[in-house]
């Protein structure tokens, strides 16, 4: 009976302390949630209620006001300027022209300065509505590859900058048929000048301009043609292929660039455009007398004339007919201001009534076929402006248009088959104009 009782209450006590522990943990825990966290359920308060965090404002940006405009004078070189003379003519001071021209001179020749060349000079006026202003720099553009500007790094510092143009090429043909005469017709179809002359000179081995062109004759070329990358045209390039269509008859050349020869112009089979000797040595001149026997028009009398004429404007270049030494270079009788160019043991040329000569010709001095020797005069005994042309074998004159002249460097084996892939690559090309 004890035993039952311990028991009872040993039960009792138990749950009793297991009641005073559930409800005394909920309570502190919920005092202590009252005292320490947000409110819950209805007493939440709403987030859009909730005051913003602050947000940290960035400082306020001062806009300064631009620089005062800068001014560009525009000045073309007169002859005889310099680069010191140019920049004092636009207004700056002779100080800062002589600092300037002095950078230019560290990575270029001040004195290359040519007639005709555009400077731009820079000036920065010192403030809004203010006509001072004081020089900062000059800029040209030497060729079509580069812009050089001088600009002012410091007080009395100028320093150089120079800036590549990249050039792309793109293929152009230019074609026309012949009315009359090969340079009217090239111009008319778009072609330029000093491309003109470069077509003549790849012919002039085999074509005797003043002869063999006929109306109604054809021409067709394909060119490079330069240009910036925004499309702006620059200059034409390179002549790649050129056909003359002569009484029916086509001549084609291909243009073909090794280490070792450079640029050369061969025909169809590989054979090299070049001869030993031009036929005529001088560009757009007129056949005005030819070998053989005649009446002397200032003599009055008839005999052989050793050499052809060739009439053309005072001023007008002559080349050498090949590569060679010269032998003889002056004042010469008869002949007036005489060349004579040495090419072999057997073959010499010889140029006479020249106006004057070119600087670099000195006897002695080797020449290159297509060179400048000389400018077309009527020194000597002579009624008028022109080429007396010479061809001598073994010493002896011969006439020039009746000597078959001894090609130039034909290809073979690896080098053509080289050429063979560029001239079908250039007719492939030149095929796309023909659609």
């Amino acid at each position: 009976m004890k035993n039952n009782k311990l028991i009872v209450a040993t039960i009792i006590t138990i749950s009793i302390v297991g009641i005073v522990l559930i409800f005394g943990t909920n309570f502190i825990t919920s005092e202590f949630r009252s005292k320490n966290t947000a409110p819950t359920g209805n007493d939440i308060v709403p987030k859009s209620s909730l005051p913003a965090t602050p947000i940290t404002q960035p400082p306020p940006k001062f806009e300064l006001p631009p620089p005062p405009p800068k001014i560009t004078k525009t000045i073309e070189a007169r002859r005889g300027d310099t680069f010191v003379k140019l920049l004092l003519r636009a207004g700056a001071s002779r100080l800062d022209a002589h600092r300037a021209t002095r950078a230019l001179g560290k990575s270029y020749r001040p004195q290359a300065l040519k007639e005709g060349q555009v400077i731009r000079v820079n000036f920065q006026t010192k403030s809004w509505g203010v006509k001072s202003s004081y020089f900062i720099g000059f800029e040209f553009t030497p060729n079509i590859n580069q812009i050089l500007k001088v600009r002012r790094t410091g007080t009395n510092l100028f320093t150089l900058q120079k800036i590549k143009l990249l050039l792309e090429k793109v293929d152009a043909r230019i074609s026309g048929t012949i009315d009359t005469s090969l340079y009217q017709a090239a111009v008319k179809s778009g072609m330029a000048p000093s491309s003109l002359v470069n077509l003549t000179r790849l012919f002039s081995w085999d074509v005797d301009f003043q002869r063999d062109i006929r109306k109604n004759d054809k021409f067709d070329i394909l060119i490079e043609r330069l240009h910036l990358k925004n499309g702006q045209f620059k200059k034409w390039g390179q002549i790649l292929y050129a056909e003359l269509v002569l009484s029916g008859k086509p001549i084609r050349l291909y243009r073909m660039k090794t280490k070792r020869y450079g640029a050369e112009y061969f025909d169809d089979r590989g054979r090299s455009a070049k001869k030993a000797l031009m036929k005529t040595p001088i560009d757009g001149a007129r056949l005005s007398s030819g070998y053989g026997r005649r009446r002397h028009p200032i003599l009055g009398y008839t005999k052989v004339h050793r050499g052809v004429d060739f009439a053309a404007p005072r001023g007008t270049p002559i080349y050498a007919a090949g590569n060679g030494v010269i032998r003889y270079v002056g004042r010469k009788g008869a002949y007036g201001n005489y060349i004579k160019i040495r090419h072999n043991s057997a073959y010499s040329t010889a140029y006479a009534h020249l106006r004057n000569f070119s600087r670099n010709v000195r006897k002695g001095r080797r020449v290159t076929q297509g060179q400048i020797i000389g400018y077309v005069g009527s020194t000597g005994r002579s009624t008028g402006p022109h080429l007396h042309y010479e061809i001598l074998v073994n010493g002896r004159q011969i006439n020039p248009f009746r000597l078959k002249l001894p090609s130039g460097r034909n290809l073979r084996g690896n080098a053509l088959k080289s050429f063979l892939n560029i001239r079908d690559n250039l007719n492939e090309r030149l095929s796309r104009f023909r659609k």
